[in-house]
């Protein structure tokens, strides 16, 4: 009886091993938008410190798009300004 038991449990851990994937869609999974790109929003200038300063790292590090959910032209344009601003020293 005990073998038998086995036999089942491993069978129980196989089928709940099959149905959890890591590549399975999630239905409430959306994508937020840009806050950069919405009507109203600031323009990216090297010269708008504010803006900027949300978008760096307390090191100092540009922050990636996928923790700011900035559009990738959009990421483009505050790297370039970010880059900026440091050379002329206003960060």
């Amino acid at each position: 009886m005990m073998k038998k038991k086995r036999t089942q449990n491993k069978k129980n851990k196989q089928s709940n091993f099959s149905k959890l994937s890591i590549f399975q869609n999630n239905k409430y999974k959306f994508k937020k938008s840009c806050p950069l790109s919405i009507k109203g929003a600031p323009t990216i200038n090297y010269k708008n410190i504010k803006l900027l300063k949300k978008y760096i790292s307390e090191n100092g590090k540009i922050l990636p798009s996928r923790i700011t959910n900035v559009c990738q032209k959009k990421q483009r344009e505050l790297s370039l300004s970010i880059k900026r601003a440091r050379n002329l020293a206003l960060i």
